[in-house]
């Protein structure tokens, strides 16, 4: 009895240090966690995701008020199936709350203002071109910061971005593009010397975001366009395409431009109608089009041979997260047995996991909505007024990926399950 009891006590003091040892990692390695009432250990969800939530927000609005960022505080209309999202409404103005000059001058850079307002207003969209231009303005943060005395540039220029992170984000939602990017130029302020000259150090941070814009964005482009998807696309063939994809169309270009006959069918849907400026680009370029709208894709999906979609985020599960209607024509396409090609460069891809478009999503402007092209005045211009009435804008889906028949990246063409392979691939450390 004295031995059972002797080894059950070793056992069981074994396995509480193995758990001691893996809580250590994983604070080690930033992992929060917040304990239920029951005991057990859950994940922090985001604030992003708890806009219902009278006590995160109380939080952020402190958090923000700190940053002497201006906050949205505009009521609004939500689906109740989506009240844990901030809704983003383009009559809300962020920057009339902001002072330049004085002891309350705002620590927002110039140029971030610009980009927040274009985001908002829509001017600046797509997942690579945001990203772009949020490194561009980043560059101008970085030329003119100054490293006040007696601190360190490693540390200070990490804080004097965040407030920046947070405008930005109260515009619009990051992308997960732009997360990644902003993961990268974090690591590359954090792994500054303290002891290098300040002129230096700024030289290098502007020259690793110029690095990650040609590598990360403009050489992958290239790679993918040149090196694989051109492969895909045969004399005769015709391709669909939904909404504007900036890879997409570099693609097709380049076939165009390398010989290929072929013949493009372009998917649109309402409220942004996307598909027209892809259609007016490749038409200007000499490709043959048609242009229809998603609710018409059965009738044209029976003469395609291949469809090209671009996306937003390649996700750790293998969903494909794209434009709300990507996953529509994905099923249509798989229905009809129509290859689905996914174009996405590798700095999309994301450790998060996501199998629908409720969890996690952007809620646009349901006012979008409201105007319908028509010459009689818009039923819904009075839709707030109307209890039992909801607009809802999605931005996003999530595309399930045995609806994608490949995904072609600058390192290959791979399935949509390779995503953790190729993210542990990049980096290593994490």
């Amino acid at each position: 009895m004295c031995c059972c009891n002797l080894i059950g006590a070793v056992f069981q003091f074994s396995q509480e240090a193995q758990r001691a040892a893996k809580a250590q990692k994983q604070a080690e390695a930033g992992i929060k966690h917040k304990t239920s009432t029951d005991g057990t250990n859950r994940m922090k969800v985001a604030h992003d995701l708890q806009a219902d939530d009278e006590k995160v927000q109380k939080k952020v609005a402190k958090k923000l008020a700190r940053q002497q960022v201006p906050q949205r505080t505009t009521p609004q209309k939500k689906v109740g199936l989506f009240s844990h999202l901030h809704q983003y409404e383009k009559d809300v103005s962020l920057t009339q709350e902001i002072s330049f000059g004085g002891s309350g001058s705002t620590p927002i850079h110039p140029a971030v203002i610009k980009l927040g307002v274009q985001y908002a207003k829509g001017i600046i969209c797509g997942s690579n071109a945001r990203c772009v231009a949020l490194l561009l303005a980043f560059k101008k943060l970085i030329a003119d910061y100054v490293t006040p005395p007696q601190k360190e540039l490693c540390r200070d220029l990490d804080a004097k971005i965040k407030p920046n992170i947070s405008f930005l984000t109260q515009c619009r939602p990051l992308s997960v593009s732009m997360g990644n990017a902003i993961k990268y130029l974090k690591l590359q302020i954090t792994h500054t010397p303290p002891n290098m000259a300040e002129d230096q150090a700024k030289r290098n941070l502007i020259q690793s975001i110029d690095k990650f814009i040609q590598e990360r964005i403009i050489l992958a482009g290239v790679a993918i366009s040149e090196s694989y998807a051109r492969t895909k696309i045969n004399d005769g063939d015709v391709i669909l395409t939904y909404a504007c994809s900036s890879l997409v169309l570099k693609i097709l270009k380049d076939a165009h431009n390398a010989g290929k006959k072929f013949r493009v069918v372009v998917v649109d849907s309402r409220p942004k109608f996307e598909g027209r400026e892809c259609l007016r680009r490749l038409v200007k370029e000499g490709i043959r089009c048609s242009y229809v709208l998603i609710s018409a894709i059965s009738y044209v999906i029976k003469e395609v041979s291949k469809v090209f979609l671009g996306a937003h985020a390649l996700l750790a599960n293998g969903y494909v997260k794209s434009r709300v209607g990507s996953s529509m024509v994905a099923m249509m396409a798989q229905a009809s047995n129509v290859p689905v090609l996914v174009c996405c460069e590798t700095y999309k891809f994301c450790d998060r996991v996501q199998t629908d478009s409720f969890v996690s999503n952007e809620l646009s402007d349901p006012d979008d909505l409201v105007p319908l092209d028509r010459e009689s005045p818009d039923v819904l211009s009075d839709w707030r007024d109307v209890n039992s009435l909801h607009l809802l804008n999605l931005v996003y889906d999530v595309t399930p990926p045995h609806f994608v028949s490949m995904v072609i990246t600058e390192v290959g063409k791979i399935p949509c399950t390779s995503v953790p392979v190729v993210l542990r691939v990049q980096n290593p450390e994490q």
